[in-house]
């Protein structure tokens, strides 16, 4: 029987991430984010600079589309290579802390075989959103990849799809998805043995070792191209720094999810949204929000 969901309550979490005035970048973690197909750079940047935004001490972007693997004049701080196969066999030497991949990625070969390796690196927390999610549910072969991986390293990997996402996993209709978002987390757990998190009106957070969650912040003017970016790109900020400060990925991804919606509902306070809400207005409404928390 599905048990009634527990509010989602984490921000107290975010005090641990206050830093002593020794720290240094090491200190807050090095995030690798793996997107940025042709026409699909932008989704990248977007969690590239939510990552930054959100306090990850390094930033590296590995960017499938060769014309837009280039310095971001807007964001030097942004570290882009280019992630052709090379780049993706070189990918551990990083030493990253945690990897999202994702974003923009598309379904190329190259796609398939940068989520393959990623899928193969060990320990690390993992972040799947987007193309990666459909990649996975389209292959036999990468789901029990994943299956395996968190056996051997349990609650490391977390999944963030939207219902459509959660539909091509679970092989039914988004309708399905949201006429019954609890058992549908439960089946998403069940299948990839992940935390996932269920977008949408009061998403859901669950994982083998925890009960469902449900975000009661958010508001509709979130419903636009690039808010699921910026929320992977948050979750892999604060997992890179919650190595030297004491956050596992589920802590990550319960503070930052509620951070999104928070600042989303801030905004809409201040009369920016709901309708027009963008995610670079939204990311920088986290950053500030995290700041008071600290």
């Amino acid at each position: 029987m599905t048990q009634a969901p527990v509010k989602l309550n984490a921000l107290s979490l975010a005090s641990r991430l206050k830093r002593g005035p020794a720290e240094h970048k090491g200190d807050a973690g090095k995030a690798v984010l793996i997107g940025g197909s042709s026409g699909m750079a932008g989704a990248l940047l977007l969690a590239g600079n939510a990552c930054m935004h959100l306090g990850a001490g390094w930033t590296i972007l590995e960017m499938l589309d060769p014309s837009s693997a280039h310095a971001c004049m807007d964001h030097p701080e942004l570290m882009i290579r280019l992630a052709n196969a090379e780049a993706m066999n070189g990918l551990p030497n990083i030493n990253p802390n945690v990897i999202a991949i994702g974003p923009g990625l598309g379904i190329s070969a190259l796609a398939l075989s940068a989520l393959e390796k990623t899928l193969n690196i060990p320990s690390i927390p993992l972040v799947i959103d987007a193309d990666a999610l459909n990649l996975i549910a389209s292959s036999k072969a990468l789901l029990k990849t994943l299956r395996d991986r968190n056996q051997q390293f349990p609650c490391q990997t977390v999944l963030t799809p939207h219902p459509g996402e959660a539909a091509q996993l679970l092989q039914c209709s988004s309708a399905d998805i949201q006429s019954d978002r609890l058992s549908s987390i439960e089946k998403l757990v069940e299948l990839t043995g992940s935390i996932v998190v269920l977008k949408g009106q009061n998403t859901l957070l669950a994982s083998p070792l925890n009960p469902i969650l449900l975000c009661e912040q958010g508001n509709p003017g979130m419903g636009t191209g690039g808010m699921g970016d910026i929320l992977t790109g948050s979750i892999a900020a604060i997992a890179a720094q919650g190595v030297k400060h004491d956050l596992n990925l589920w802590e990550s991804a319960e503070i930052a999810v509620q951070l999104h919606a928070l600042a989303a509902d801030s905004l809409v306070s201040k009369g920016v949204g709901p309708i027009g809400l963008t995610p670079s207005e939204t990311i920088l409404e986290m950053r500030s929000l995290l700041n008071k928390l600290l």
